[in-house]
């Protein structure tokens, strides 16, 4: 399942993104999937319900942090 991202065009102000962050958590999440199906084949279907719910959230806030430190990066770039 490992693949290498061999080039991506990013705006400058995501130049220094940490794109291996992003790949991370989308690959965390993709466990989380499966643990929740996991967790609804058993007969769990709150449980599961609730870690997507969780993990979805945790995403969203883990990227927009990435992108964020990002920008705040190009902002000193760009002052100096």
């Amino acid at each position: 399942m490992s693949r290498k991202v061999k080039s991506v065009r990013v705006p400058k102000e995501l130049e220094t993104l940490d794109l291996s962050g992003v790949i991370r958590e989308c690959e965390k999440y993709l466990r989380d999937l499966e643990s929740a199906t996991m967790l609804k084949s058993g007969g769990n279907r709150e449980a599961a319900e609730a870690l997507l719910k969780t993990r979805q959230a945790d995403l969203g806030r883990k990227v927009g942090l990435l992108v964020w430190e990002a920008r705040v990066e190009y902002g000193k770039n760009k002052e100096e």
